[in-house]
């Protein structure tokens, strides 16, 4: 049974570079264990070692969140397609850095509109 499975950027040094790979199983756990016989090192990005799917990797099948499909459990057939996406970041440094950004360019449009005020006086 052949699926077809994305990797993404940050995983691609397990895969010769290639973006996508062909593996078989019946479910996706059984599909990592066959990718990391050929791709050694894969699966031990992907599955913590109590044999969980990492918080911070999301799966996809025929683009369903496997979360939702019995994670590594998630039922296979021949032809899916598995998309592994690194999860990104944000949370309370993201919505920070969102806010600096912001008040900085409020205080620096403030600034602008401080020095033409100053030059229209300074020319009467």
């Amino acid at each position: 049974m052949a699926i077809e499975v994305r990797i993404p950027t940050i995983l691609r040094s397990y895969t010769g570079g290639a973006k996508v790979v062909e593996g078989t199983g019946d479910t996706l756990g059984d599909l990592l264990t066959d990718l990391d016989s050929r791709h050694g090192g894969l699966k031990g990005r992907l599955v913590t070692d109590a044999g969980a799917l990492h918080r911070f990797v999301n799966v996809y099948v025929n683009d369903e969140d496997v979360r939702f499909l019995g994670a590594l459990d998630a039922k296979l057939t021949d032809g899916d397609s598995v998309t592994i996406l690194p999860a990104v970041a944000g949370g309370a440094f993201g919505f920070a850095a969102a806010a600096a950004i912001a008040q900085h360019s409020a205080a620096a449009a403030a600034i602008a509109r401080h020095s033409a005020g100053a030059a229209r006086v300074a020319r009467h």
